[in-house]
């Protein structure tokens, strides 16, 4: 079963509902896809990527929020809701392709921690405190000077670990990263969506100790399959398995699974701008692809290029889903 930490389709689905007025259009845009590409499921993440004052930043997020929810109301027959381990164990017989809603970047909140409980009741199964930037609960990757958690971060971190949540590390300063980890206690933590420094040395990347410590918490990295972080000079296939070699002889083969982040569709489909803070190299356009791995669709070729350098049965299956799923089982309500 293949499951994919990180893709923000969402973004899309609700710029075509609102924007364009379209009916259903998680189906015409992004479920024959994930069906070609054998995506069973599918974390679905809120994020705001403007600098909103937090009422603006609130808005957008309930706004993709409520697009989450038109996806699985509209096509009630082909997808469902992973709120819990009821939903997950559909996914897993094949029932319905599963959609698990996460909230990526703590901005939406505000100065309010008390909002990761509505966002909860909303679905959101999955958080990360930080994007790139600093915001008030923690420092994200893009920050030289990295504060780590403010006291409204550890603030949140305590609601969110009291509330269930799944801590995402995706995004995060080294002394966040460190202190989230220190804070988490036996909570769940993931890095949805990241790659190793070691192989391509990149602020969004993490370091062999990062992955160490990650590892020892009992996390997964959901090896992200973006050329900003798999390598800009050579976006191949066989890169992005160099990452995933890495990470399995780091962290162990139970610790590695799929984050895809990909971004070609959306910004195409409504000419997305990277911030300044995104960490695009110069030159490197914010609809690039690896090659041959543009979108869902093509997770064919990436299971091709694991076979190829070696994964196969328990070890193809871990990597593909199986980490991700056994981290969904322990952790959901």
């Amino acid at each position: 079963m293949l499951v994919d930490a990180h893709n923000d389709l969402l973004i899309e689905v609700a710029f075509r509902l609102r924007r364009r007025g379209e009916t259903n259009p998680f189906a015409t845009h992004w479920l024959p896809k994930l069906r070609q590409g054998g995506v069973a499921l599918q974390v679905c993440p809120i994020y705001v990527d403007l600098p909103l004052l937090p009422e603006g930043a609130l808005r957008e997020a309930l706004s993709l929020a409520a697009a989450f929810h038109a996806a699985v109301r509209d096509n009630a027959d082909d997808v469902l809701a992973v709120r819990g381990r009821d939903d997950l164990a559909a996914v897993e017989r094949g029932e319905r392709l599963g959609l698990l809603l996460s909230l990526e970047g703590a901005e939406p909140l505000g100065y309010d921690p008390w909002l990761a409980e509505v966002f909860w009741e909303l679905g959101a199964r999955m958080i990360s405190l930080t994007w790139n930037r600093r915001n008030p609960f923690a420092d994200g990757a893009a920050e030289a000077d990295d504060g780590g958690l403010s006291a409204l971060g550890r603030q949140l971190v305590d609601l969110c670990v009291e509330l269930g949540f799944i801590l995402d590390l995706a995004h995060a300063g080294e002394r966040t990263f460190r202190e989230l980890l220190e804070r988490t206690g036996d909570a769940a933590v993931v890095v949805s969506h990241a790659d190793c420094r070691a192989v391509f040395d990149h602020p969004r990347n993490l370091s062999d100790a990062a992955l160490k410590e990650l590892a020892q918490h009992g996390g997964v990295l959901g090896v992200m399959l973006h050329p900003i972080s798999v390598d800009h000079t050579s976006p191949t296939l066989d890169r992005v398995v160099d990452h995933v070699d890495h990470a399995v002889e780091v962290m162990g083969i139970e610790h590695v699974g799929l984050g895809s982040d990909f971004t070609q569709q959306l910004v195409r489909a409504y000419n997305w701008i990277a911030p300044p803070d995104s960490l695009l190299p110069s030159g490197l356009a914010a609809d690039a692809a690896v090659e041959a791995l543009a979108g869902p669709e093509d997770f064919p070729n990436l299971v091709d290029a694991l076979v190829r350098r070696g994964y196969d049965g328990e070890s193809l299956a871990a990597l593909l889903g199986g980490n991700f799923l056994r981290v969904l089982r322990a952790a959901l309500p």
